[in-house]
């Protein structure tokens, strides 16, 4: 299946296996995954949601600081 990660009008396509994982995606990515939010439909996505079909997810960059 093919996972598209859009953000800020930038597109990043990954393929994978029926049955991966928002976080699976995020790695092959290369995309640490606590430094983003998936959503999907203006819904947050867990990591560990399972993709079955092609799919285009939202990722927002998350700060954080000390």
């Amino acid at each position: 299946m093919q996972v598209t990660l859009l953000s800020n009008g930038d597109e990043i396509s990954v393929e994978l296996d029926n049955g991966s994982t928002v976080r699976q995606v995020l790695d092959l990515a290369k995309i640490h995954p606590s430094t983003v939010i998936v959503s999907y439909e203006d819904t947050v996505l867990p990591h560990s949601t399972i993709l079955n079909d092609d799919i285009k997810l939202d990722i927002t960059i998350v700060s954080s600081g000390g």
